[in-house]
């Protein structure tokens, strides 16, 4: 993937921040202890992708230090600004007037969102309560080494999902999911599904803008040989049922909260080939 280093005007900094949390941290089994309950009783503990975080064991937000970091960081972080001032310039092309701008929040270890406290085990996520977006630059670590889904189109790829939960919320989307989940309880996780689904295909739509030839001569990021199949293979990674096998568990589609693999690769090839927003009506309702 081709991109080229400017500013840092979508990136709010927090990584010298912390929040701290009563009775230790949480660290990669407290994650899969917490999927293991999630699958038992049926109730979404931690989502790996977007969704609303709820509130965890953190009482407080510690004052901000200053950053301490590495090159590799500071090239990750130069990566992440190119790929989400793309993101966001493609949306506001797509939609016009009707897109406003969100911004990445990046974070160590905790946070404090509108939507409550979450840890860097719950992965990145995007807050409806404030339109926020938020990522420990550390999971993009454990995406390669623990789900096998190194490059960097595959981080592009979790940035775009989390982007198109922002584009969900703007155009209501969100709110009705949500609205029809406390209606309709027992279709919540068939919402929820779907939901994930459709960010999944939005962020194909920006993918397939960033696959055209010549925008890195404008200054743009501009998909490489071999970019495509790391996204695809980054999407089939977390999937519901691998989460759940990597657990030690057996899968169970009732309690799917995100899709399978194969459903969210298919997805976001959808949204990869079609580059139309009107191509990821998930809830086959036209909702888009």
């Amino acid at each position: 993937m081709r991109w080229t280093a400017g500013g840092r005007g979508d990136i709010e900094d927090r990584r010298g921040g912390s929040a701290l949390r009563v009775g230790g941290s949480l660290g990669l089994g407290g994650m899969l202890l917490l999927l293991v309950l999630s699958y038992l009783t049926g109730t979404d503990l931690l989502s790996l992708f977007g969704g609303t975080v709820q509130q965890s064991g953190y009482e407080q937000t510690a004052p901000d230090q200053p950053v301490q970091t590495t090159p590799e960081e500071e090239r990750l972080t130069d990566m992440v600004a190119a790929v989400m001032k793309d993101i966001q310039d493609t949306w506001q092309q797509l939609l016009g007037s009707r897109y406003e701008r969100t911004t990445l929040v990046l974070f160590r270890d905790a946070i404090r969102s509108a939507c409550g406290f979450a840890q860097s085990a719950s992965g990145p996520f995007y807050c409806p309560g404030d339109h926020k977006v938020y990522i420990d630059l550390g999971f993009y670590q454990e995406l390669s080494a623990r789900f096998g889904a190194p490059g960097d189109f595959a981080q592009a790829y979790v940035l775009a999902h989390e982007v198109g939960h922002h584009v969900q919320s703007l155009l209501g989307i969100e709110s009705q999911v949500r609205q029809a989940q406390q209606v309709r309880p027992g279709a919540a996780n068939d919402l929820s599904v779907a939901l994930e689904l459709q960010a999944d295909c939005l962020a194909g739509v920006w993918g397939h803008s960033a696959a055209q030839p010549g925008r890195a001569a404008q200054g743009k990021v501009e998909l490489e040989e071999g970019d495509v199949e790391e996204g695809l293979r980054a999407a089939a990674a977390i999937g519901d049922d691998r989460i759940q096998r990597m657990s030690g568990g057996r899968v169970f589609p009732d309690r799917f909260t995100h899709g399978s693999s194969a459903q969210r690769v298919e997805w976001f090839r959808r949204g990869l080939s079609e580059g139309r927003v009107n191509a990821c009506d998930t809830f086959g309702q036209g909702t888009m």
